[in-house]
């Protein structure tokens, strides 16, 4: 009888400053920005943005962000992801499961090389981001590849693809927020989305014709746009406001955390936020449905950030909903989806 298969999960996201100190966050900024994938400009440009435009600046005020929702286990994201990949392990314990950030610690090479060593015969590479994009998946997903390559025995992988309407990951959102929503009863649910430069979104389009070309290119998943982030974005909340009975006018899709000058997908957050009290919102729920775990663009930049701007321009009250993070629904789809991608 042939010996079972011995599977490997590497489970991906995209990481955190070790520590909420300047020197620190530096060092991860550093990383982070200088991958060609998130900062997609001129090498040498691109040195030139990174060490006299945003080094000099940028980690003093991330590292103060950080610090703001730095827990008593470190990082939230960190201590989110060390204990979905418990439950998973209660879930699955015939299968080797490493977690292994973009950026920072832990990393990929690390968990890859935790893998290789428990001689599974395949890899699960599971990028934790429901939506396609370049700069994420595309990201952690050719690292993933390099790795791959090196051994002598190159071990078959297997990727999780984007589960932006999977029914696990609605199935989540949905048990998570419908209870908020029915008791919170906000005059809107604004959605909004980790951002991207437009150019991004429009090199997903294979056609150079469909994404970003009119006012309804996400109206549907079609061949063009089928890789699009702003089109899965746009059918997430399609998905979630079925489930939630939302009419049109009860929810917002807007993007979050632009940086740089160049044109990034609209309408912007924080630029959106302050104008809705005067509109007649006065009580927001706000949500990301681009993270699976809390971090430091929902804690921080939504949790703290954006309800002071909307308390300061006139709003009465605001609801941060949580991302599932470990919630038990949660992890009982994503076991789902990971043994469904691994044919078990």
């Amino acid at each position: 009888m042939p010996t079972p298969e011995k599977l490997g999960i590497l489970l991906m996201n995209t990481g955190s400053t070790a520590a909420p100190h300047t020197k620190e966050t530096r060092a991860y900024l550093r990383q982070f920005l200088s991958d060609p994938r998130m900062l997609d400009k001129n090498p040498i440009l691109r040195w030139l943005v990174l060490n006299l435009f945003i080094l000099p600046t940028r980690p003093k005020q991330s590292a103060e962000a950080y610090a703001a929702v730095w827990t008593d286990n470190g990082s939230p994201l960190i201590a989110i992801s060390e204990r979905l990949k418990r439950g998973l392990e209660d879930r699955m314990p015939e299968i080797e499961i490493e977690i292994g950030m973009r950026y920072g610690a832990p990393s990929i090479p690390e968990a890859f090389e935790h893998l290789i060593a428990a001689n599974v015969d395949r890899i699960i590479a599971a990028p934790l981001y429901p939506q396609y994009s370049s700069a994420a998946n595309g990201s952690a997903l050719e690292l993933v590849y390099k790795l791959a390559a090196k051994p002598w025995n190159v071990p078959p992988i297997s990727v999780l693809p984007p589960f932006f309407d999977a029914t696990p990951f609605i199935d989540a959102w949905e048990a998570i927020t419908k209870p908020l929503y029915d008791d919170f009863k906000p005059d809107l649910l604004m959605m909004s989305y980790h951002g991207l430069p437009e150019r991004h979104v429009q090199n997903s389009d294979p056609t150079g014709k469909h994404c970003l070309h009119s006012q309804d290119c996400c109206e549907q998943i079609v061949d063009a746009n089928r890789n699009c982030y702003r089109a899965q974005c746009h059918a997430t909340s399609r998905a979630l406001a079925v489930r939630l009975g939302l009419a049109p006018e009860d929810y917002l899709i807007t993007f979050q955390s632009r940086l740089g000058r160049e044109p990034w997908l609209t309408p912007a957050t924080d630029l959106v936020l302050p104008d809705l009290p005067g509109k007649g919102v006065k009580r927001l729920m706000i949500m990301s449905p681009a993270f699976t775990a809390d971090c430091l663009e929902t804690l921080e930049e939504l949790g703290i950030r954006a309800k002071e701007d909307f308390l300061n321009a006139g709003g009465e009250d605001f609801q941060l909903v949580p991302c599932p993070n470990d919630n038990p629904q949660w992890m009982d789809g994503l076991a789902g989806m990971l043994k469904g991608c691994a044919g078990v």
